[in-house]
């Protein structure tokens, strides 16, 4: 990439950035080297991790990734066995920690299920090393601290140490509470001299207390002397001193090999955290920005659609369509000063170069982009119309290496090209300079304020003109960018806003063409005519957003409906079976009773007979009058039985016997029909039409009563062998068609598959089944079968 680009299109501003998201020094120093890529490969593979990080953190929230040091010296020192001081053994500690809390952090991420294939094979390459931080850990308790427990033997020392300690103490204790010893100290204290334990003493007592002089008080009065008497004891805790820092040493160097045998897997676990810490910096980057992948282009077409410049407040910057591509290679921005110009310059180059190194940029998420090899920028800070000729001349310099370096594969942007000399030299040079690049293939964004490059725009393939909108009557400009109209400079207009005098504007006017005021009043009329074609747009789009809401609150409210009339629906068929079930259990009871009576030859058995008959119907009745309110009344019932016709056979169900239809139905729904070597006349409500006995077996209405009242909605199979299920199943289907059920449910769970799939044969070849699914979300899922009877 063009280091001048990059500089000029403030790249380094959008790393510095970018590395304040990071924990670690070294991610940081890695961001702020990061350069653009060109390998569309790489690219992808970086957007990836980017992408994939940010679902973590929007899903999952932040990872525990704290600061951690660099411990690459270190590992290095500890390879060699150069023992390492306290503070790095703590640093590879923290490091470790770190490691461990990332790694429970993944393991929650994977049990919810969250897929980031290029996240995952980061995570899962970590090594905790939980034994080399354990180790460390029982060993140092801070950067000037071991552990008592470090080893066996340092427990031993120091212990000692503390006995000797106790042992001095108390001596000492005793000698400067004793009145022998008290008239000649200086303070009844017991203070330390070159690590031994002293007492002050008076200077003129000194041949009083026999000892060591260690030291002496600045005036001189006092003694600082270890008496005789404790000599041997601190020469025991010197002694005791030095083994304790030979077995420090010893542990020391026992961890720095620890660490020096996991050298390869701290070094490779580091280059991995610094890695993850660029990913998820880029990742808190695009949640920062709101920002988002657009699609690689494969047709080299650069279309950002609501883009903002990233270094921009949100609040203060206005989002802009910017295309190049497909139908012209090179777009010419015109427009006043400070309307915005090179602001879209600097966005199509900046976010060209962000995508370019992993990061999302502040598009809409329907954007497209292309990446190019090289990304070049001339774009001066200097905005006076009074440009000296050794500041053309810079500029001039960096073109001419531009036009010689770019080719097909470049992004060439120019602010103000042909400006700081003759307008009329200057755009015929611009238009030239164009010519060649758009020969050579090159994406070209320039902005000017020549009128001639306009026209140029307008009458030359593969060129487009696009402008930037000024409200002249605020003087203030918008930063909107329009794509396919030229721009107007509207100097009158703001030097009359702003105070000129009216002649001078009006004689200004006069040296203008003809063709020039033309020109500049069509486009003026355009610009009006697009922003009122805008706002209607905006209109439309607001409207058509009200009707989506609409439309969306009416689906809901219709899907309420239809759930409550599925309830309701629901409910009268419970409600009608419920009736069913006690009816026909009534009925069966008086059927009993009747032939009870038939078998006992008793007199007056006709009247019991006759009496129980009209029990019985007036049951029926009561029934019917239930239905009626239900919409499932006699004359419902009569209706579907008025096509009976001579030979049909027929149930009685007053009588349980069966009949043979003799003659049609009459006005009032009674039919003539013979049952045995009777003839009654019976109304259509008491009868039940059935298949001929050589095609259906007959069922009395006191067993379809019963399985009616038996039969459940479900059968749970799971657990059972294939065989025993289809034997089961094959049974329970009949019963429930006998039963009248019309949707009933298999539980066979999901285990294998294989009794869901022998189920599934079974029921493609039973003839009482017309329809089977998978359950739904709420009615078991894969783990049972809805079946839909005939």
């Amino acid at each position: 990439m063009n280091k001048r680009a990059l500089k000029v299109l403030e790249y380094d501003k959008i790393l510095n950035i970018l590395s304040s998201f990071a924990q670690s020094q070294t991610a940081k120093d890695e961001i702020m080297s990061l350069v653009p890529s060109a390998d569309e490969y790489e690219i992808n593979k970086m957007l990836d991790e980017t992408d994939q990080g940010t679902i973590v953190l929007f899903k999952n929230g932040n990872i525990p990734m704290a600061p951690f040091k660099d411990i690459r010296n270190s590992i290095k020192r500890a390879s060699i066995n150069s023992i390492l001081t306290l503070s790095e053994f703590l640093a590879v500690r923290d490091f470790l920690k770190i490691i461990w809390d990332l790694i429970k952090y993944f393991e929650k991420l994977e049990n919810s299920e969250i897929i980031v294939p290029a996240i995952h094979e980061l995570f899962d390459s970590l090594d905790p090393l939980v034994q080399l931080r354990k180790s460390i850990e029982n060993a140092i308790l801070s950067e000037d601290e071991i552990s008592d427990s470090a080893s066996p033997e340092l427990f031993r020392i120091r212990r000692e140490i503390n006995r000797k300690n106790a042992q001095i103490r108390e001596k000492l204790n005793s000698m400067i509470s004793s009145s022998a010893y008290q008239k000649h100290l200086q303070d009844n204290i017991i203070t330390i001299r070159q690590d031994r334990y002293v007492i002050p003493v008076k200077q003129e007592s000194r041949g009083s207390v026999p000892g060591i002089v260690h030291d002496q008080s600045s005036s001189g009065a006092t003694l600082f002397i270890e008496p005789m008497a404790i000599v041997e004891l601190n020469n025991n805790i010197r002694t005791l001193r030095m083994e304790e820092s030979r077995e420090i040493e010893k542990i020391l160097l026992e961890l720095t090999i620890l660490v020096g045998d996991n050298e390869i897997s701290l070094k490779f676990n580091y280059d991995i955290m610094v890695h993850l810490d660029v990913v998820f910096a880029k990742s808190r980057y695009a949640l920062e920005i709101n920002g988002s992948r657009p699609r690689s282009s494969q047709n080299k077409v650069l279309d950002l659609k609501q883009c903002r410049h990233p270094l921009i407040p949100k609040d203060q910057v206005v989002a802009s369509d910017i295309r190049i591509g497909k139908d012209y290679s090179v777009l010419i921005v015109t427009g006043p000063n400070t309307g915005g110009k090179t602001v879209a310059l600097k966005t199509t180059g900046l976010l060209s170069l962000m995508y370019q190194t992993g990061m999302f940029i502040p598009v809409k998420e329907d954007s497209e982009i292309c990446v190019f090899k090289s990304v070049y920028a001339d774009i001066g800070d200097e905005q006076s119309i009074e440009q000296s000729l050794s500041t053309f001349s810079s500029h001039m310099s960096n073109i001419v290496k531009i036009v010689e370096e770019a080719d097909e594969n470049s992004l060439v942007l120019f602010d103000e090209l042909g400006a700081g000399t003759d307008p009329v030299e200057g755009a015929a040079l611009a238009m030239s300079i164009l010519d060649f690049l758009y020969n050579k293939g090159s994406y070209c964004m320039v902005t000017t304020h020549y009128s001639e490059l306009k026209q140029y725009a307008l009458s030359t393939a593969g060129m487009e003109n696009a402008s930037v909108e000024f409200d002249v009557n605020t003087l203030s400009p918008t930063y909107r960018l329009t794509i396919g109209i030229p721009g107007k400079s509207n100097a009158f207009e703001i030097s009359a806003r702003l105070g000129l005098n009216k002649n001078i504007i009006e004689n200004a006017n006069m040296y203008l063409t003809e063709d020039t005021l033309k020109f500049e009043d069509v486009i003026k009329d355009i610009q009006e005519n697009q922003k009122k074609a805008a706002r209607e747009l905006e209109d439309i789009e607001k409207i058509k957003k009200e009707n989506s809401s609409l439309t969306e609150y009416l689906e809901i409210e219709k899907r309420k409906l239809e759930e409550n009339k599925q309830k309701i629906k629901d409910k009268a068929r419970e409600e009608a079976l419920e009736i069913i079930t006690e009816a026909k259990e009534a009925a069966s009871s008086i059927i009993k009773e009747m032939q009870s009576i038939k078998s006992k030859n008793i007199k007056d058995s006709f009247k019991e007979l006759e009496h129980l008959r009209k029990n019985l119907k007036e049951k029926e009745d009561d029934i019917y009058s239930q239905f009626e309110s239900k919409a499932i009344g006699k004359k419902s019932v009569a209706k579907q039985l008025k096509n009976l016709k001579p030979g049909d056979d027929v149930l009685i169900k007053s009588m349980n016997q069966k009949a043979i239809v003799v003659s049609k139905p009459d006005k009032d729904g009674n039919t003539l029909v013979e049952a045995g070597i009777m003839k009654l006349r019976v109304h259509l409500s008491d009868l039940i039409k059935v298949e001929p006995e050589e095609n259906k077996k007959t069922y009395s209405t006191k067993s379809v009563a019963k399985k009616a009242a038996a039969i459940k909605s479900s059968i749970d199979v799971r657990g059972m062998t294939s065989e025993d299920v289809i034997m089961d199943v094959e049974k329970y289907l009949d019963d429930a068609t006998l039963a009248n059920l019309k949707v009933v449910t298999i539980v066979h769970g999901k285990g294998t598959g294989v009794l869901r799939k022998t189920i599934q044969d079974l029921l493609k070849r039973n003839r009482n089944v017309e329809d089977f699914r998978l359950g739904g979300y709420n009615e078991g899922g894969d783990g049972a079968t809805i079946v839909t009877l005939k």
